[in-house]
């Protein structure tokens, strides 16, 4: 993060297994509507990566117990929107 600015409001808990980059990506999917058009902006601004890797870090992340125990029901939603995403893709790529 250049010049350590946060953009996502973030308090880190000390008691999660996860460390503080992984506790603000999930905050950043939790508050994602205040970045409307610009979310991809916001993440290569928050943590200095492309939004792909940034994609990429967040599917490994909430397939962890940690990111379970940290943020349950974001977590299962996240989850419920990949599968659902990767279905429809399946789905579409079958009907070419």
């Amino acid at each position: 993060m250049a010049g350590n600015e946060v953009l996502v409001d973030f308090v880190m808990n000390p008691d999660s297994e996860l460390d503080e980059r992984s506790q603000q990506i999930l905050n950043m999917e939790k508050l994602w509507w205040k970045y409307a058009g610009a979310k991809e902006q916001a993440i290569t601004k928050q943590f200095s990566i492309s939004p792909t890797n940034y994609y990429q870090l967040l599917n490994q992340l909430i397939d962890t117990d940690a990111a379970m125990a940290y943020d349950p029901m974001l977590v299962k939603r996240l989850r419920r929107l990949r599968s659902t995403k990767r279905r429809v893709s399946g789905t579409v790529g079958g009907e070419r």
